[in-house]
């Protein structure tokens, strides 16, 4: 009778077990196309997914990026343009893409160390206080592969 008794607490608490990774958002295959052209900016995507709560992704910052903005791109008039972003909203659960020809990350004053192939270290700052470490392969300007795409 006692071994069912702990087992039925066991089986009521680990429901609220979960990996404290959960709650805060990640970031998911980031990845940088260096600029074609030295002293261009180059170009940052990654995915974030959400975490247990809405959030909002503030900023990223470097060591070896002078700054970093987040830009939005869409089509107007069959031209593209791209506009700042002053956050980025990240509903729970959900997934936010930075993808070739969408939103994405400008990466600027890159350090001249970064070469195709070195990774950059990120820190994505939320708004509810959760600093996300990661590190983005590097590929060279545009034309060549992407991640994952071959070569």
């Amino acid at each position: 009778m006692r071994g069912l008794l702990i087992l039925s607490l066991a089986l009521l608490v680990l429901p609220g077990c979960k990996p404290k990774s959960a709650d805060k958002p990640q970031i998911r295959d980031a990845w940088v196309r260096l600029a074609a052209v030295p002293g261009r900016p180059a170009a940052g995507y990654f995915t974030i997914v959400g975490g247990s709560k809405d959030d909002r992704l503030m900023r990223i910052d470097s060591a070896v990026v002078k700054s970093i903005e987040l830009h939005q791109s869409s089509m107007a008039g069959g031209m593209m343009t791209m506009k700042p972003m002053a956050n980025v909203p990240v509903a729970a659960g959900t997934k936010v893409e930075f993808a070739p020809s969408g939103n994405h990350a400008m990466l600027f004053d890159v350090d001249a160390r970064i070469t195709p192939g070195t990774a950059i270290p990120m820190l994505f700052t939320f708004s509810s206080g959760a600093e996300i470490e990661a590190e983005a392969k590097t590929v060279p300007a545009a034309g060549d592969d992407m991640p994952g795409m071959g070569h």
